[in-house]
């Protein structure tokens, strides 16, 4: 025997006894029964989601807004010379133009929502699914549709609450949000780009986040799992289909996903949800505390320990609930109802949940002491606000110097305030007023005494406002 050949017969015989001995692997690592174990009962069946998406899908449905705009046409078309330069017939022109010259034009808009009450047809979705809608269509996955009622919004936290009438529904059940961690698996399900109900995995890659301007108040689960245009109002679920999360938001910088999403932790949602039904809309209250994150600066100035999560009380506003609860700038904030608090967004969400006269249980460390305090929620109104006496127009705004002695920040505001209904934010600094630099409370108090351009109501403010890095101008009227 020649040796090539030789050589040829080992490779040959090789590779017999190779796919001999792997033949047992290939077939292991192949599904050998299908998602009901039908296929070989013998067998276990695989890991599926599939039976908790039966009876977690009917609940979530699609949302389809309307709204009816007035449009003009263009005036050109009445110019016969223009008509006669683009070969455009007069009777088109009249079948184009209404006798009032004007038509309505119907916009569509899709999203998702989750139904919490089946008895009652209750369906939650995002405010911005529905905002500015005159009509709103309900599609549920078997086909059914319903025009649903708005019973009432939450935009600070973009929650709506919407009604239908229809028989035979399903709820999806409602867990505990807090009780999530990072690394869960939990299951998106919603409407996106318009294509139908769609169904993504993914774990928690993060809980609480804030601080992202997206909305009022920020308390974000963060997810994997893809979430899109359409996504929103739609359910993030756990594995045992309870719901865990409203999706509401994606950072998306090429335009597509990217794997960083964010839902409404259902405790907040459903805590909007209660008031909207209660009393048809979501009246939050105050405890009267300034606040501010941790920094390694403060952490080393206030000997907080290497590490040390927690909110900073920076003051207390007088004949507040939190004076007559005895709080003190300099408390840092560990948790609230025993849940830990990260961060001022976080800490202001928590408390955003709470009803007027509902009761909160403050963790605290104070001069490396942990102690507790039971701390009565307020109506905004009824709390007197620091500076309450600066300028008619600016009731209810509470103002503090900026620690780099460039003007004044606006720490917080009642939400029916004259200067809120004008536009003004927590968060603002305000860097002049009636024209005037202001770079301290002394400096814009004399700014506010100065009479406004005789351009303005004598019953008005113009302020120089600098939010998100950017620069403009508002009137408080």
């Amino acid at each position: 025997m020649s040796y090539r050949r030789y050589i040829f017969m080992l490779c040959l015989f090789g590779l017999s006894v190779s796919s001999m001995a792997t033949s047992s692997l290939v077939h292991a690592a192949i599904p050998s029964v299908d998602a009901t174990g039908k296929l070989f009962p013998s067998l276990t069946p695989v890991p599926s989601l599939a039976p908790m998406l039966k009876q977690v899908n009917p609940a979530v449905v699609n949302i389809s807004t309307y709204s009816i705009q007035q449009s003009r046409q263009n005036p050109l078309l009445n110019d016969p010379f223009f008509r006669h330069f683009f070969n455009i017939p007069d009777r088109e022109r009249h079948q184009r133009q209404p006798s009032n010259r004007r038509a309505t034009k119907r916009q569509q808009s899709a999203g998702s929502g989750v139904i919490l009450n089946a008895e009652d047809g209750i369906v939650m979705t995002n405010y911005h699914v529905i905002k500015g809608a005159d009509e709103i269509q309900v599609s549920l996955v078997d086909g059914r549709s319903y025009e649903a009622t708005l019973l009432g919004s939450d935009p600070d936290l973009d929650i709506a609450i919407l009604s239908i009438q229809g028989n035979d529904l399903t709820a999806v059940p409602v867990s505990d949000s807090s009780r999530l961690e990072v690394g869960d698996f939990v299951v998106a399900i919603g409407n996106p780009f318009g294509l139908g109900q769609t169904v993504t995995t993914g774990i928690v890659s993060a809980l609480g986040r804030s601080g992202l301007g997206i909305e009022g108040y920020e308390n974000f689960i963060q997810t994997d799992a893809s979430i899109n245009p359409g996504n929103s109002g739609g359910a993030l679920v756990d594995l045992r289909g309870q719901l865990v999360g409203i999706n509401t938001a994606i950072i998306a910088p090429a335009g597509g996903n990217v794997g960083i999403g964010f839902a409404i932790p259902i405790n907040m949602a459903k805590a909007s949800m209660d008031q909207i039904l209660t009393h048809g809309e979501v009246n939050r209250g105050q405890i009267g505390v300034e606040i501010q994150d941790v920094t390694a600066e403060l952490r080393q100035a206030f000997g907080f320990k290497n590490g040390q999560l927690g909110v900073l009380i920076t003051n207390v506003v007088p004949g507040s609930a939190a004076e007559s609860a005895g709080l003190l700038p300099g408390d840092l904030v560990l948790k609230v109802d025993g849940q830990a608090t990260k961060s001022t967004g976080q800490l202001r969400s928590l408390i955003g949940m709470k009803a007027i006269g509902e009761k909160v249980k403050l963790s605290l460390l104070r001069e490396g002491k942990k102690k507790s305090v039971i701390v009565k929620v307020k109506d905004p109104s009824t709390i007197k606000v620091m500076n309450k006496g600066i300028h008619p127009l600016l009731e209810g705004v509470s103002l503090k110097n900026n620690e780099d002695g460039q003007g004044v920040i606006v720490a917080q505001m009642t939400r029916r305030s004259i200067a809120a209904n004008s536009g003004l934010r927590p968060g603002d600094i305000i860097v002049a007023a009636n024209k005037r630099r202001t770079v301290d409370l002394r400096s814009l108090k004399q700014a506010l005494k100065r009479s406004p351009s005789s351009l303005l109501l004598q019953s008005s403010l113009l302020l120089q406002i600098v939010r998100g890095g950017g620069s403009f101008y508002l009137v408080i009227r």
